[in-house]
């Protein structure tokens, strides 16, 4: 038998929910996380990663594309999303607080739906990333 690669967007959003999580769980193992898919949304997180230290634990909230959710404010929740090959993984709270100052937050997407998506990072927003980038 052989094998050939599929194409993410001919995939089905739970297909590509399941892609995404185990790209990020390969990714993330490499810097000494196990990440444990949960059942339902438990605090706001998709999975649990566990590091190695037996010491760091990461609720993760596993999304298509870069953005900003109401829901996630004050849950200690990380957001992981991958981009060309790039795995990034940001605290949500502490990048919401870099974007108060911004038009971001004003928007009807934030202010009527509790949420803003990126549809493509900009060079500003890699810069504040690249702490939260896994290659």
């Amino acid at each position: 038998m052989t094998f050939s690669k599929i194409s993410y967007k001919k995939l089905t959003p739970k297909q590509q929910e399941n892609y995404n999580y185990h790209k990020i769980a390969s990714t993330l193992a490499e810097y000494g996380f196990n990440l444990m898919r949960l059942s339902d949304d438990w605090q706001g997180a998709d999975a649990l990663a566990c590091h190695v230290d037996g010491n760091t634990f990461l609720k993760i909230q596993i999304k298509g594309r870069f953005g900003l959710f109401q829901k996630y404010i004050g849950k200690d929740v990380y957001i992981a999303f991958i981009e060309k090959s790039t795995l990034y993984c940001y605290p949500h709270d502490e990048l919401l607080e870099y974007l108060q100052a911004k038009s971001y937050l004003s928007t009807k997407s934030w202010l009527e739906k509790g949420e803003y998506h990126f549809p493509k990072l900009t060079e500003e927003l890699k810069t504040f990333l690249e702490p939260f980038t896994y290659l």
